[in-house]
């Protein structure tokens, strides 16, 4: 059981990798994988936590003084007081932010609050929108997260670019700037985000490290696209009306989409700053902010 757990992981992982091949949803592998190890560590917790000696279980037993309860007994409150609840609050702390985060950009988005970026963005220079939309998916990945500002930075290209060949290309220097961006930020991105919930990196450690080799690998391809992609001096094919698919939005001031713009963002770029003031779980800034 114990050797048999790893390899189960591996081919979660390499399941999960060939999602689009055996048609089965990537989350549903997820959980398989979660529930499935916790079931065979529970059934293999004879072997695993005694047989091994596990001296995390021995410390465990002998400060909470369970050394005169049955095995099974002292098993059980292990399992459940020291290795599931904590991961499981791990987990839904982590839950709790994505959620959040991702809720406070619906909320900005419903009320307008991109419309005054998409603004800014436009013009028909293609070579020139290329850098602001690869600038403003860096940045605004280390803020949002990567797969957040992914999505909000293509909806605003589907009307900046109506052309399918050209915003294809767009779509792809977005994706590559929002995971250069992503990676120096400890809300960019999840992997980066449970690092430093969990305490293995310091936000100010992260920035100081990677901004620079994160803006090498945005800076590279673009120079790159701008080369090749687009010839100098070429414009947009057409131009798109930059309205709002909802008419309650067209009814919002200008002046109030900005101000719900730069709140949402100040919520999410105070984080950092908010954890190491208080110690707090990070999703607790973020629930301010949504509130």
């Amino acid at each position: 059981m114990y050797y048999a757990m790893p390899v189960i992981f591996i081919l979660g992982i390499v399941a999960i990798a060939l999602e689009d091949i055996i048609k089965v949803n990537k989350s549903a592998t997820a959980l398989f994988i979660c529930i499935t190890l916790w079931l065979m560590l529970v059934f293999g917790s004879q072997d695993i936590l005694l047989e091994r000696q596990n001296p995390d279980f021995l410390q465990f037993v002998k400060q909470t003084e369970l050394e005169n309860l049955p095995v099974k007994d002292q098993i059980v409150r292990y399992l459940t007081e020291k290795a599931f609840v904590p991961h499981l609050g791990d987990v839904a702390q982590t839950l709790f932010f994505v959620m959040c985060s991702l809720l406070i950009v619906n909320i900005v988005d419903k009320h307008g609050g991109f419309m005054a970026i998409s603004r800014s963005l436009r013009t028909e220079n293609k070579r020139k929108l290329l850098w602001m939309v690869g600038l403003s998916s860096f940045f605004f990945s280390a803020l949002l997260d990567n797969l957040a500002a992914a999505i909000v930075l293509i909806a605003i290209l589907r009307k900046l670019v109506p052309d399918h060949t050209d915003r294809m290309k767009y779509a792809s220097i977005i994706i590559l700037a929002a995971n250069a961006g992503g990676s120096w930020s400890p809300i960019g991105d999840v992997t980066t985000l449970l690092l430093w919930t969990g305490g293995n990196i310091t936000a100010w450690h992260q920035i100081s490290h990677l901004f620079l080799p994160a803006l090498a690998n945005l800076l590279v391809p673009l120079i790159i696209a701008d080369f090749w992609l687009f010839k100098k001096g070429t414009k947009l094919r057409q131009s798109s009306n930059l309205t709002a698919d909802d008419i309650y939005v067209e009814r919002i001031p200008n002046r109030s989409r900005i101000i719900i713009f730069w709140i949402g963002i100040s919520s999410l770029a105070f984080v950092p700053v908010f954890q190491t003031i208080t110690h707090l779980p990070a999703f607790m800034c973020v629930l301010i902010g949504l509130v």
